[in-house]
């Protein structure tokens, strides 16, 4: 079993366990009553004009959470991807997550002339994140492509933080990412008339690691549901998408991203 796969189980199984005890011990569908939280935000941010891009843009992107309130403070990260949590205990919480795709072609660089248009879509799954001790959350994500792509994307991250006084915390750990081979097609790809129409060597990917790299942010609490970021993250392409004549002949494996998010937390009750 490749590692994509090996990991879609894994993630699938807590999900569906964890889901399945919750709905056990209140009756269907219990778990929507009491306290739930939804966080939407924003993020600007310097970036790669295209995954895997040498040249940066200035951009935007949405944040939203949606949860079960817990009986701890959680902590989150501009990664997680938009989350419903179907279960939340405080130490442990897991549940669907989806991802919003924009589409990408030729007129957001000059490097992917010649290449066939990715259309913008989604990817869903589920997530499941956990607390090792009381100053680190490891989080991991399986998501399927929608539109965009065909194909499966897995995201590990790992954050301890600590708060510098009461309204002022920093975090920071590894990530790693995974992807299927058609994901690669799709984004890393250059088939033959690709490669006759911009000038690339042809590339047929597989599946496999897609990047590493360390991110951190320094969060204020601006007041109680408000909090705004300072982050920065690097990653390295690797496997698939390192070896990609895209990256190779017009791009760079190194990626950076520095930006600033704001966030707001509404409360209620189900």
């Amino acid at each position: 079993m490749s590692q994509v796969g090996k990991i879609s189980v894994a993630v699938a199984t807590v999900v569906l366990a964890m889901s399945g005890a919750a709905e056990a011990g209140d009756g269907a569908f219990g778990w929507l009553s009491g306290d739930w939280y939804l966080t939407v935000g924003a993020t600007g941010l310097v970036a790669p004009n295209f995954e895997g891009g040498k040249k940066y843009m200035l951009s935007a992107q949405p944040i939203i959470s949606l949860g079960k309130a817990g009986p701890a403070a959680r902590f989150t990260s501009r990664n997680d991807n938009i989350s419903l949590a179907l279960v939340d205990d405080g130490g442990v919480r897991a549940g669907l997550t989806g991802k919003f795709l924009f589409s990408r072609d030729d007129g957001d660089a000059d490097e992917l002339r010649g290449l066939d248009p990715v259309r913008w879509g989604g990817e869903v799954g589920g997530f499941f994140e956990f607390y090792p001790t009381d100053w680190m959350r490891a989080r991991a994500e399986l998501r399927h492509g929608i539109r965009a792509h065909n194909g499966f994307v897995a995201d590990i991250a790992a954050d301890a933080f600590y708060d510098l006084t009461p309204t002022v915390r920093i975090s920071g750990g590894p990530r790693v990412s995974f992807a299927s081979a058609n994901y690669f097609d799709a984004y890393y790809g250059v088939n033959a008339q690709e490669a006759v129409a911009s000038g690339l060597s042809q590339y047929n990917p597989g599946g496999g690691l897609k990047s590493v790299g360390l991110g951190g942010a320094v969060t204020w609490k601006v007041t109680d549901p408000m909090t705004a970021s300072l982050f920065g993250e690097y990653s390295r392409l690797e496997g698939p998408a390192a070896d990609s004549s895209l990256v190779r002949e017009r791009g760079d494996r190194n990626q950076f991203m520095v930006g600033v998010s704001t966030t707001y937390r509404f409360d209620f009750k189900m």
